[in-house]
């Protein structure tokens, strides 16, 4: 059996066929593990949903924010946006049920004998993986019990910083933001989520991509994380980045997580008419 770990999909239905044979997927042995961002701003949101559902037990995807937000647009938490394609799902005759199975998808997920989380966005400093596994549950049974709801109060930059005190919505906007949204956090561990650019185009002295804490208290199982298409296929002893922009006219790249040495797989995507910001917003 290969296990296999693939990036930010976004709808992007026909790089996601080419990927699957370009790795020789086999549905009788392997594994594959989506980092979230299923859906919108690709072509075919729909057809990759009911793709990685079909894959049934052969596919773990975690929850991504724009899995979220087409959540929030089923239950009229949010209007479109502007580069929203999410038509094909709102008005699939399957679409309660590709619903249900997004609101079932976890936050994190785990294979602790090879020590890896998977995961969309990051964790704060001030997590322990059992804290970010406890948060994780904690926010996906809000969702799962009262989807209308959370999506309802889940927008928003605040609170930016981890209390254990912190209670209701804004104790699940901190850990939704965590899991969906994060990629720097500034000296003090608290979440900057309006930078977007590379760390190498980001102006802000003040800032440092989470992974690069030294002082994390989740270090010692090795992470696997999307969301991040301006830092690209990124690897280091604590973390993975598999966005490498397919949305963008890129690539999607998949990476087999079972074997050390072996090397990223991509597929070009085909060019869109915007990329996102390479620069640091001022």
């Amino acid at each position: 059996m290969a296990l296999y770990a693939i990036g930010d999909v976004q709808g992007c239905d026909r790089e996601l066929g080419s990927l699957l044979e370009r790795i020789k997927f086999n549905a009788d042995r392997d594994l594959i593990w989506f980092v979230g961002d299923l859906v919108n701003r690709g072509p075919d949101s729909l057809g990759v949903l009911r793709r990685v559902r079909a894959m049934r037990d052969n596919a773990v995807s975690v929850l991504g924010n724009h899995d979220l937000h087409l959540l929030a647009r089923i239950f009229g938490s949010v209007a479109a946006r502007k580069n929203d394609t999410l038509d094909g799902v709102l008005e699939a005759k399957d679409r309660d049920a590709l619903l249900q199975w997004l609101i079932e998808r976890p936050l994190l997920h785990e294979d602790r004998a090879r020590h890896l989380a998977l995961l969309h966005a990051g964790l704060p400093p001030q997590w322990t993986l059992a804290v970010a596994r406890d948060c994780a549950r904690e926010a996906q049974a809000a969702l799962q019990r009262d989807p209308a709801r959370f999506v309802a109060t889940m927008y928003g930059d605040q609170p930016c910083i981890w209390k254990t005190a912190l209670a209701g919505a804004e104790r699940l906007r901190f850990i939704t933001n965590c899991f969906t949204r994060m990629r720097y956090v500034q000296a003090d561990g608290s979440l900057d989520l309006r930078e977007k650019g590379a760390p190498a185009n980001t102006a802000a002295d003040r800032l440092k991509p989470w992974f690069e804490c030294t002082d994390a208290r989740w270090h010692g199982t090795h992470v696997i994380f999307g969301h991040w298409s301006t830092l690209g296929f990124f690897r280091n002893e604590n973390v993975t980045c598999l966005d490498t922009g397919c949305a963008w006219g890129n690539t999607l790249t998949a990476l087999r997580l079972d074997d050390a040495q072996a090397p990223p797989i991509c597929v070009s995507c085909a060019p869109r008419a915007a990329a996102p910001p390479s620069k640091p917003r001022r």
